[in-house]
């Protein structure tokens, strides 16, 4: 039996990994899937880049933990610029991603994972970090023997999660802003990751920027579920910034 733990580096997964340590649980392989913007950047927030490379899997390690870092072939940019061949956008570019139908999802980051899953010659138990009060999600788990959230059997929420990621000073810095991680190009980011985006990492920020004003796009704005566009999110916090100088200034 081989006991692998699936880890993004946010909180919960973190979590789990220093429980199976306090705990002694069975642990052969920490497996991370990181999503690529192009060949050379990430689409992990710089700082939380930061956190995974040069803290959380040095400390990991240490331990004597063995680490796989998987990444497909695919980026985000592929999938961007992929041409459609047939219907009735044909030769356009497929552009921004929907939200919940998401290409780079299923080549930049589930396919990595699934041809790892498919190259193990043993039996697999996988810890997954799911906290005690996410009912929904602990039910999808519930039936299968090889999934275990060490989480729910040891009896922690998602906030004795972060406390313990603190205790240990694992806690990636993306939590001094947002309650969630994710890549910093997804349609689903809220206003305060967008303007974490916009604030302190303006040259990525000035990538979406410039891919909306790409021609021959099907999903020409960065949400095309909701039809949001970067530019109108710039004005928006464009003026935002312009009343609080206003409001400072009085």
């Amino acid at each position: 039996m081989k006991y692998i733990a699936s880890c993004s580096f946010g909180k919960d997964s973190v979590a789990t990994i220093l429980l199976a340590r306090e705990h002694n649980e069975p642990l052969d392989e920490i497996v991370y899937c990181e999503v690529m913007f192009d060949k050379d950047i990430s689409g992990e927030l710089p700082e939380h880049r930061d956190f995974i490379y040069n803290k959380a899997i040095p400390t990991f390690e240490s331990w004597g933990y063995k680490i796989i870092v998987l990444k497909s072939e695919k980026t985000y940019m592929n999938c961007f610029y992929h041409k459609t061949i047939r219907g009735k956008s044909v030769g356009m570019k497929k552009g921004f991603v929907m939200s919940g139908h998401c290409d780079v999802q299923r080549d930049c980051k589930l396919k990595p994972i699934k041809d790892y899953w498919k190259s193990q010659s043993k039996e697999v138990v996988q810890y997954i970090g799911i906290a005690i009060d996410e009912p929904k999600r602990l039910d999808r788990i519930a039936d299968t023997e090889n999934k275990v959230s060490l989480l729910e059997k040891y009896g922690y929420t998602e906030e004795m999660a972060r406390q313990k990621c603190m205790e240990y000073g694992l806690l990636s810095p993306i939590y001094q802003f947002t309650s969630r991680g994710g890549c910093w190009f997804f349609p689903n980011a809220r206003d305060c990751e967008l303007r974490h985006l916009r604030n302190n990492h303006r040259d990525l920020w000035d990538k979406l920027l410039e891919l909306e004003n790409t021609p021959n796009l099907i999903g020409n704005k960065w949400n095309t579920l909701t039809q949001t566009s970067i530019h109108n999110k710039e004005e928006q916090f464009m003026w935002e910034d312009r009343q609080m100088n206003i409001f400072n200034f009085i």
